[in-house]
């Protein structure tokens, strides 16, 4: 099997137009679409017809391009996003109706969801719900929850619309146009057809040892140009996130640690690869003794995976206040539980990728990333380069979710460049993706919780324990923040958490939204409602009586005197509340093997890192033609952090957003955004993009002392102001700096905190976002399955920015809790691909209603609060508690498979499974 091998040609219509190809034998129509014919908007996320981002058709259906043989394609008509969008009017208006929806965030399902949608609506013009569930259901989406696609294939009322774009207006995104058009560039799209390719040879035990054959012979085999190893790196053989745990190896150089993980990389042409299989490079594996759950990691037969680290305990948390043993003593009742949960995979459609070449003697590496900065930084280090010498430009993210935060592909890209001096480029397979990626932390957590005769909480005793696997990763910050929000946002004077991190010979635990505290919430939040049961009190009114307020200190001494916002989520809820309990009961008065619940839930998360520098700078500046431009260094994985800027800096500049040009990420030329995680950007980044409109706005004035409320407008040429008087700048009689601009400004903005002590007393964050959720679940008591039917979420994010975005941001983190409560769980070595691990598909989600509180903040830009990992962390609690609810059972450990809870129906556990 080689590409070189002369083959039959075939011809086919593709989007109107008749082509030639010469396929190798057995290639995916995919691969000849997107390699031979330039059709990138063909996406690929699995390679095995489980996502279904491949999607085009063929004679007017719909087939998985790489499930398609390209042979199979001759003389037939194929159609493509691209193609539709140019010649179906129905797909034209189902771009503008995605894009009025909030239907695409990181873009990469859409081309396979409008395309499957074009299908549809052209056999059935006026589809229902179902029928859309139906025609979509083998596209998988990560980000949106999947209700705004549905929405927008059925025609629902639009919520966005292209206009004036001000704070708290429902605008379009700015960058939606080339996602519906499928010409959005991610990682996999933007390197040139026939470069040089990498495949990384990878451990394929959980620990250990290995040596290499003849790589010398191996690197002259014709179609080779080169082999890495560890002998390869310049600079230091190491990276990681946090600076005192720089553990994780680019390439391992003795003994593994993890299956998945790297020791050397193939450089090839394309053709080569086609042909070779990892077990044919010159590598001899050693299996040896692995620990790889916690309890083994600690035993005294396990070897320690990092010097100094003696046990495998790589660090803790801890936060204490008052005296939480008297409380506990003196509580009216208390309640207790061991609460579990496994690995979650991020399960982005998107796998890492991206493409590397050496430019004027610099290397420049675009890839999917959500830290472009913290690349450049890392690359410096392990090429031994200064970093003037490195350019990251950034390509659109498919989804991330915290895991494309840390190093991936770019040292095999960085590296590879570097040793041919050609282009290279490398995509994972979903199969290496899910091995060397990072994971949710599994978890270990015993809770003791105590509360008088009237429901206050007296005492709270929280434990937990977190597998961070073979490398250090986010461990450490996930170990710090739990402790800080183990109480959840309650009113709690005695109160101890403590945290403990352990390596195992697992794939690194990283962050993944909520950083730990999603876990944290269900043991937290299902103990609750135990002690609202014993206590004879309703769960929701339970949870206001003890709700955090303002003047209120939270568990680290630290009082917010605006914008607690908790209350007002819980009592939202009750109305909600109220109905469906009123309506569970009237369902379970039948007989039968149904059953329904109604739970409830909340949850808190701190906006940024914890008790550290945390900045963002934004540059903006007016160039000689009248053009403003923003430089946007805030990564946009699909939560909409381009158009929350955009709507900020115009609203504090005086414009609309429409007038701005915007400027991406990119290391030559835009201030550092900070990295996308930890619910920082609308928050720590809108903050710098605010500062930058205004002082942007203030150099204008001052320039011709125009009064401070004067209207600016931006002409060809010139800036005209409208006030008391009017003013007038002629642009091309002003100097024009190094970088282009007539006027400039760069502002920075750093949240204001403080470091813990040795109690976790002091200042973590200078802001939380508050969370209450109300979910809805049908149990088939016979079969152990469950079905959501509703979810109430109330969300007080300070002050809406852009509510559709609020809305998405809602939803697709409601889907990923429900994942996580109900079907998702990563097993090393079973559940490597997107048929064994189960995400949520388009059928798996109910109805959401979103309830926007906005309780202002007195740091967030305009009151805004951070929203992106708020909502995964109340969802899965409020799904067990509903599951309690229905069934009188209580699961522990999640997700709560059909199984688990057959079980425990079975053997009638009422106490946990």
């Amino acid at each position: 099997m080689n590409k070189q091998m002369p083959e039959l040609s075939l011809s086919f219509t593709l989007n109107s137009a008749r082509v030639s190809a010469t396929p190798y034998p057995g290639q995916r129509l995919s691969e000849l679409l997107r390699e031979g014919l330039d059709a990138r908007d063909v996406k690929i996320g699995c390679d095995a017809g489980d996502c279904g981002a491949c999607t085009v058709l063929v004679d007017g259906k719909p087939v998985c391009a790489c499930l398609t043989p390209a042979h199979q394609a001759q003389g037939r008509d194929v159609e493509t996003l691209r193609g539709l969008r140019q010649n179906e009017p129905i797909a034209a208006r189902l771009a503008e109706s995605f894009q009025d929806h909030g239907a695409a965030q990181c873009g990469i399902c859409t081309p396979g969801m409008m395309v499957s949608a074009v299908a549809l609506l052209r056999d059935n013009p006026a589809p229902d719900e179902g029928a859309v569930q139906d025609a979509l259901g083998g596209v998988l989406c990560r980000c949106t929850g999947y209700r705004k696609i549905i929405d927008a294939v059925v025609g629902a009322p639009a919520i966005a619309f292209d206009g004036a774009g001000e704070v708290g207006f429902a605008l379009r995104r700015v960058d939606g146009a080339a996602k519906v058009a499928g010409d959005e560039l991610f990682g996999d799209d933007v390197a040139p057809p026939g470069c040089l390719e990498i495949l990384v040879i990878r451990a394929p035990y959980p620990r250990a040892r290995f040596s290499f054959g003849d790589l010398e012979a191996f690197a002259n085999t014709p179609g080779v140009a080169a082999v890495l190893t560890a002998a390869d790196i310049p600079g230091k053989n190491a990276f990681g996130v946090i600076p005192q745990f720089v553990d994780q190896p680019v390439f391992a150089e003795e003994e593994t640690r993890f299956r998945g993980e790297a020791v050397a990389a193939v450089v090839a042409e394309p053709a080569f690869l086609v042909q070779f299989a990892p077990q044919m490079f010159p590598v001899s594996w050693t299996e040896l003794p692995a620990a790889t759950d916690i309890d083994a990691a600690q035993s005294p037969q396990a070897a320690d995976l990092h010097e100094g680290r003696a046990n495998n305990v790589m660090c803790g948390g801890f936060v204490t206040c008052g005296d939480p043993k008297a409380g506990l003593a003196r509580a009216a009742t208390t309640v207790e539980g061991r609460f579990q949960s496994g690995f979650v995979e991020h399960g982005y459609i998107e796998p890492e990728a991206g493409f590397a070449e050496i430019v004027n003697g610099r290397v420049e590496l675009h890839a999917c990333t959500q830290a472009p900065v913290m690349d450049l930084e890392a690359l410096a280090d392990i090429l031994g380069m200064d970093r003037s010498q490195i350019r990251i430009l950034p390509t659109a993210v498919g989804g991330g979710f915290g895991s494309k935060l840390d190093i991936t592909v770019q040292p095999y890209l960085a590296l590879a460049a570097l040793k041919t001096g050609k282009p290279v480029r490398i995509c994972y397979t979903r199969n290496e993706s899910m091995q060397s990626s990072t994971k949710r932390h599994p978890s270990d957590i015993t809770l003791r919780i105590g509360a008088d005769a009237q429901g206050r909480i007296t005492g709270f005793d929280f434990l937990g324990v977190f597998d961070t696997g073979a490398y250090a990763s986010w461990g450490p910050t996930v170990a710090n923040r739990v402790p800080v929000h183990a109480s959840g946002p309650y009113r709690i004077a005695h109160y101890r958490a403590e945290s403990k991190a352990i390596h195992t010979n697992n794939p690194p635990a990283g962050a993944f939204r909520g950083f730990g505290v999603p876990q944290s919430a269900i043991a937290q939040e299902c103990l609750f409602d135990e002690l609202a049961e014993r206590l004879g009190l309703d769960p929701l009114e339970f949870r206001i009586l003890n709700a955090l307020e303002n003047d209120v200190p939270t568990v680290c001494g630290q009082v917010f005197h605006q914008g607690v916002g908790i209350k007002a989520c819980l009592e939202a809820l009750r109305p909600a509340w109220e109905a469906e309990h009123r309506a569970a009961a009237g369902f379970n008065e039948a007989s039968g093997p149904l059953r329904r619940g109604v739970g409830v839930a909340a949850g808190w998360y701190g906006c940024g890192n914890t008790s550290l520098p945390n900045p963002s700078t934004f540059r903006a500046g007016v160039r000689p033609d009248g053009q403003v431009v923003l430089h946007q260094g805030a990564m946009d994985i699909g939560q909409g952090a381009s158009t929350v800027m955009a709507q900020i800096f115009a609203a504090e500049l005086g414009v609309t957003p429409g007038a701005l040009e915007l400027v991406g990420a990119d290391t030559d030329v835009t201030p550092d955004g900070g990295k996308t995680s930890a619910s920082r950007q609308t928050f720590v980044s809108g903050n710098a993009a605010r500062l930058a409109g205004a002082a942007l706005r203030a150099a204008i004035l001052a320039k011709v002392n125009a009064a401070p409320d004067s209207e600016i407008a931006f002409g060809q040429g010139e800036i005209r102001m409208r006030g008391a008087t009017e003013h007038h700048i002629d642009l091309a009689a002003l100097p024009v700096d190094a970088l282009g601009y007539v006027f400039r400004a760069e502002e920075t903005y750093d949240p204001p905190t403080k470091p813990l002590d040795a109690n976790g007393q002091g200042a973590p964050y200078a802001q939380f976002g508050y969370a209450a959720h109300l979910a809805v679940v049908e149990v088939d008591t016979a079969m152990g399955t469950v079905k959501p039917l509703k979810f109430v979420a109330a969300h007080d994010v300070g002050r809406a920015i852009n509510p559709m975005l609020v809305e998405g941001q809602v939803h697709g983190g409601i889907a990923q809790g429900l994942g996580m409560a109900l079907m998702e769980e990563y097993l090393p070595g079973r559940t490597e691909n997107l048929h064994d691990y189960l995400i949520p598909t388009i059928g798996d989600i109910p109805p959401i209603e979103t309830l926007i509180i906005e309780e202002p903040d007195a740091h967030g830009p305009y009151g805004a609060k951070g929203l992106g990992e708020h909502v995964l962390i109340p969802t899965a609690p409020a799904i067990l508690n509903a599951i309690k609810a229905a069934t009188g059972v209580r699961l522990h450990r999640v997700p709560a498979t059909p199984q688990r809870l057959h079980d425990a129906l079975k053997t009638g556990d009422r106490n946990g499974a």
